[in-house]
């Protein structure tokens, strides 16, 4: 559905959309193709009229893993990419906090870089219990202008938000719970999605949407707040030679 790549799969059943990031052999790390995917993908789920609730998960043993480290690399190398994947990512987080259809997320394995970003611009969270989010953008080098740190003040507190995504430490789906990151730890997260989907959907839609606006309007603002600055500052990490050295060091042990 929607003429996503084959990165991403979206399947109607009756007003649910479930969406699944599908690179399984890759643990579902982002490439352009998946990244460009996304940024097409939440306006096109807005404008489909049938669509009365989402489940977002990963194929396979994770979520995602995040940034492909071939596509890293890349993005480094090459900066009319460079430009366009900024331009993606600003447009995911924004997609994600404007569109009008509630998102549940599955989180059924890890969730890291930017498959942790979607889960904090996902409306309601359920992680299995061997799941974690972890946002190490800083490890490698990077600013994370994509989710994460973006907006995890407003699920928890500032100072909890900064160790985090200062350090890029596993946060375990117990913890997760425990910090505002997720609403439920349970043991099969897809069924328990798709469970609270099937009840929302069956919900009067103008209800739902407007108050998933009126809540989002929370986000979208803080969002805004500070967007700006993080895609120039990563943009301008791209080109550091800590993150050079970092990726350089990445591909070659991957090699």
């Amino acid at each position: 559905m929607y003429d996503m790549p084959e990165e991403i799969d979206v399947r109607a059943e009756g007003s649910l959309r479930i969406i699944t990031l599908n690179r399984p052999d890759a643990l579902n790390a982002v490439n352009d193709a998946l990244h460009t995917g996304l940024a097409q993908l939440w306006p096109r789920l807005g404008e489909d009229r049938e669509a009365r609730a989402a489940v977002l998960t990963g194929a396979g043993r994770a979520f995602s893993a995040g940034g492909d480290f071939g596509y890293l690399d890349e993005l480094r190398r090459d900066a009319e990419l460079r430009a366009r994947t900024i331009a993606h990512g600003r447009d995911i987080v924004l997609g994600m906090a404007r569109c009008r259809v509630p998102v549940v997320a599955a989180v059924n394995g890890p969730a890291v870089g930017l498959g942790c970003s979607l889960i904090s611009l996902s409306d309601i969270v359920y992680m299995a219990e061997s799941a974690y989010l972890a946002d190490p953008h800083v490890q490698v080098g990077l600013v994370a202008a994509d989710g994460g740190p973006l907006t995890w003040p407003l699920h928890t507190s500032l100072h909890l938000a900064k160790e985090y995504a200062l350090t890029g430490a596993r946060i375990p789906a117990g913890r997760a719970a425990e910090l505002g990151l997720a609403n439920h730890v349970v043991a099969d997260p897809l069924a328990e999605a798709l469970a609270c989907a099937k009840r929302i959907a069956e919900l009067p839609r103008q209800a739902v949407e407007s108050t998933k606006r009126l809540l989002n309007l929370h986000l979208e603002r803080a969002v805004l707040a500070t967007l700006d600055f993080a895609n120039i500052a990563e943009e301008q990490s791209f080109q550091t030679d800590d993150f050079r050295a970092i990726i350089e060091k990445l591909t070659a042990g991957k090699g």
